[in-house]
């Protein structure tokens, strides 16, 4: 009897854990430490309840949104993931034409297996932006940026809150290591190599001492909108505006630095405050569903990024995995919007949801 087609994000989580070799399902899945934090990414939406209203038109509903000015077809961007080709051959290639078939926006990690050349070349039409980590040698970070600005991209999102890599115990427990042949060809390009550059090579790189007057350095001199990945507190949200960003991410890394602090959505609101409407806000961590996008649009986010939703679509099927679970995602939220009561995302406010944040 055939196996039954995955209907929502959970069966494909549960699909790639099975197909994939438990090194690499390691590495993509797990969090820091005693993953404490990864958790409660997921279980924070769990302590929320959505309220909807009722007698209201939804006849029409758009999830259409504007992140920095970009149109793109519903709040959800794809986060990024390094090293996509250990899934699947044709890595964030695939995972940049699913995005542009959802139209949305992919945002490339540093330490991608593509260029991002490649990536503008192979999905033209797609919106993107490139995450960025800031390098010790500055020569190196304004060679990431350049190329992105040349292919086309639309923003840096910056990440902030890795200056070394967390604890990430499930690699020691496997033996995981990034196989050599699965590499890092924007870095090494960067730093003129002619080798492949491993992770723990990139983290050497990055530059523990980046401070805000470095920020505010880097956002002036960059032709593109800097976000900040990796906001936790709404005093760091307020100063990211102050020093130039023109956006932030509220996100813990997906559970992989520091294991203990909150999950992302109890952070939102002190965040959402704090900047005051001065900058738009984002979120990543724990989207499984579309009432989780709800969830995070009720608190005040502009959108959310899903990394290893879309990730695990990835692994099962390649391109079209990812574009389904995208489209799982998309059906729920515009469900969602016409039960709530709203016929657009930005009609989705404090009064939708109720359950206090909790830290830890």
């Amino acid at each position: 009897m055939p196996e039954p087609e995955p209907i929502n994000v959970w069966d494909y989580e549960r699909l790639a854990a099975e197909r994939l070799e438990p090194g690499v399902h390691g590495y993509f899945a797990g969090g820091a430490g005693d993953e404490r934090t990864l958790r409660e990414n997921v279980a924070a939406f769990t302590r929320h309840t959505l309220h909807p209203r009722v007698l209201v038109d939804v006849s029409e509903v758009s999830l259409k949104t504007t992140v920095l000015g970009t149109e793109i077809s519903m709040p959800l961007l794809v986060a990024p993931v390094a090293f996509q080709r250990l899934v699947d051959p044709d890595g964030e290639v695939a995972m940049a034409r699913a995005a542009a078939a959802a139209e949305t926006i992919m945002c490339l990690s540093t330490i991608a297996t593509s260029h991002p050349s490649e990536i503008a070349r192979e999905a033209p039409a797609a919106p993107r932006w490139f995450q960025l980590y800031c390098f010790s040698d500055r020569g190196v970070t304004k060679a990431l940026i350049d190329e992105a600005v040349e292919s086309g991209f639309d923003a840096i999102a910056l990440t902030v809150d890795a200056p070394r890599a967390g604890r990430r115990e499930r690699d020691f427990r496997t033996g995981f290591v990034v196989p050599p042949d699965v590499t890092a060809p924007a870095v090494a390009a960067a730093v003129g190599s002619d080798r492949p550059i491993s992770v723990g090579e990139v983290f050497e790189l990055v530059d523990p001492t980046l401070t805000w007057d470095a920020l505010e350095t880097l956002a002036s001199e960059c032709s593109l909108p800097i976000v900040l990945k990796g906001i936790q507190t709404g005093a760091d949200a307020a100063l990211a505006v102050d020093h130039g960003a023109a956006g932030v991410i509220v996100s813990n890394h997906g559970g992989r630095q520091l294991d203990g602090v909150p999950a992302t959505l109890e952070i939102l609101p002190e965040v959402v405050d704090a900047v005051g409407g001065r900058c738009e806000v984002l979120m990543d961590g724990g989207i499984r569903r579309g009432t989780d996008v709800l969830t995070a649009l009720a608190f005040g986010a502009r959108a959310v990024l899903a990394g290893r939703a879309p990730l695990w679509g990835l692994a099962v099927g390649g391109e079209r995995g990812a574009r389904d679970v995208l489209e799982i995602l998309r059906s729920e939220i515009e469900l969602g919007l016409v039960l709530l009561g709203c016929s657009t995302p930005d009609r989705v406010g404090p009064e939708h949801v109720r359950g206090g944040p909790r830290l830890g």
